[in-house]
């Protein structure tokens, strides 16, 4: 069976929660609960530094603007863990190019960044803290649980990540459409009111 669609999926992810996907296939290749996940993730290093880092990540990603200042940090950490990721399953597998697993993993994970990163950059303009919470527990609960999934399913996995992908795009360019439309018609305003008061301000 090819691993292209753990790869993709595991991509998908990555992009997401790099720190979650190494350490959810970590733990279920260390108990035996998948002959899929290469030994180099189970190693207790790997899953010790992956559940700290993961701590990290659950705390910065629930504090508005700190999530975006950690998602620019990750710009370059998630896709290169997605790409590594895929790597190592094409080699445990066999089946695909570790070349092009890389790839693979390191674009999906890249196109999913784009799309979190976007989406919180959107959300920090909402003045209540709340919304950050309760996305980014929906992202953590969605990798889990995605992630899980690809491990027993992995070609229905895969096309619920391309089903997520796909929406978050789509999301995310609505979102940016509007936040535009916004600020032009604040700055618009704002335009208004400089002139409303120069006009009214009398003569000197």
């Amino acid at each position: 069976m090819s691993v292209l669609p753990l790869v993709f999926t595991s991509g998908w992810a990555s992009g997401v929660n790099a720190y979650a996907v190494v350490l959810l296939l970590g733990v279920f290749g260390a108990t035996g609960l998948s002959d899929d996940v290469p030994e180099t993730l189970q190693r207790p290093e790997v899953l010790v530094t992956a559940g700290v880092l993961f701590l990290c990540e659950a705390v910065a990603d629930k504090i508005p603007y700190v999530d975006s200042a950690w998602d620019s940090v990750h710009t370059v950490i998630r896709p290169v863990a997605g790409a590594w990721v895929g790597a190592l399953l094409a080699g445990q597998s066999g089946s695909l190019s570790d070349v092009v697993a890389g790839l693979i993993g390191g674009s999906t994970a890249l196109a999913s960044h784009t799309v979190k990163a976007g989406t919180r950059m959107a959300v920090n303009t909402s003045p209540e803290p709340f919304s950050n919470v309760i996305l980014s527990l929906a992202e953590d609960l969605g990798v889990a649980g995605v992630v899980t999934f690809a491990m027993f399913h992995p070609e229905a996995a895969a096309v619920v990540a391309g089903v997520l992908l796909l929406a978050g795009l789509l999301t995310l360019f609505f979102l940016i459409s509007r936040i535009r439309r916004f600020r032009r018609r604040r700055a618009q305003r704002r335009e208004e009111k400089r002139l409303a008061a120069r006009i009214g301000r009398p003569p000197g």
